[in-house]
């Protein structure tokens, strides 16, 4: 990636602007992934039918902890599928089904013993517009552990509020409906609410779509630091904020899994034809 001087001329042969274009990938501190750390999410041969529709062909996908891990590629091409994959709540659309196992911490979470409600609760979800309930924002963060008795009194609720990283912003304000704060705010209250449960794994499914670049930054710095704790998986369609936030990037085209690797090589060195175009932007 480089700096590019582009002059145009007139009809006469004169020079009339120069534009200088930068491509150059920033990525973020960490856009490798760690080799040695096992997965703690491991994807085996998943295919995936909406009544005869396939929408996921054979996908083989390892999910490291503490790590982000971001799907890239076009509208329609399986990746919000395989995402509600993870937390177990396709099942939950009728005429669906599918092949292939997920392992979490090398357990198959679609086996009989496992309890689909229970599963759910390991994984926090954000969703692509801030959707937080009409309630205060302390009641918006306390009711998920308060419904699992993860809370006991009101200083536990009140230090779980701090301990989710909006103390600061909110701690005057913690009887305002959530649905008062600007955009911005409203999704760092989903945020919260979605890891004030104690999840293991957060999907985000384009959280930052309907932001400006300036809230985007703020929710990226939030992300950069949960992935020191969590397994993030994120859908975005923002290639550089792929490039800026996580360690790996999976490319999907039409269902398939076409590339998966570090994500400074996947944006500097794709391996496909069809991931070059996508990330280069022939395509898609």
């Amino acid at each position: 990636m480089s700096v590019r001087e582009e002059r145009g001329r007139n009809v006469e042969g004169s020079d009339t602007r120069k534009t200088i274009v930068d491509f150059e990938l920033h990525v973020g501190e960490r856009p490798n992934h760690d080799g040695d750390a096992p997965p703690k999410i491991r994807i085996e041969n998943l295919d995936f039918w909406y009544g005869d529709k396939k929408a996921l062909d054979n996908i083989n996908l390892d999910i490291s902890d503490r790590e982000v891990t971001a799907l890239i590629g076009p509208s329609g091409c399986g990746k919000i599928t395989l995402l509600r994959c993870l937390n177990r709540t396709n099942e939950l659309i009728s005429g669906t089904h599918m092949n292939g196992r997920v392992l979490v911490d090398d357990e198959d979470i679609y086996s009989d013993e496992i309890d689909p409600p229970v599963l759910r609760r390991r994984f926090g979800w954000v969703a692509q517009k801030p959707d937080p309930f009409p309630w205060t924002i302390r009641e918006n963060v306390a009711y998920g552990p308060r419904l699992h008795a993860l809370v006991g009194s009101y200083a536990d609720e009140e230090e779980l509020v701090e301990r989710t990283g909006l103390w600061e912003e909110v701690k005057d304000d913690l009887y305002t409906p959530g649905t008062e704060l600007s955009g911005g705010q409203q999704q760092r209250l989903c945020v919260a609410r979605a890891i004030a449960a104690d999840p293991e794994v957060i999907l985000m499914d384009e959280p930052t779509s309907a932001l400006d670049p300036v809230v985007t930054a703020y929710l990226e710095e939030l992300i950069d630091e949960l992935a020191n704790s969590y397994c993030i998986v994120i859908i975005t369609h923002n290639l550089q904020q792929a490039a800026r936030i996580s360690q790996r990037a999976a490319y999907f085209h039409f269902g398939e899994l076409l590339e998966v690797r570090d994500t400074e090589k996947i944006f500097l060195r794709p391996e496909t034809e069809m991931c070059q175009a996508y990330i280069t932007g022939r395509f898609g």
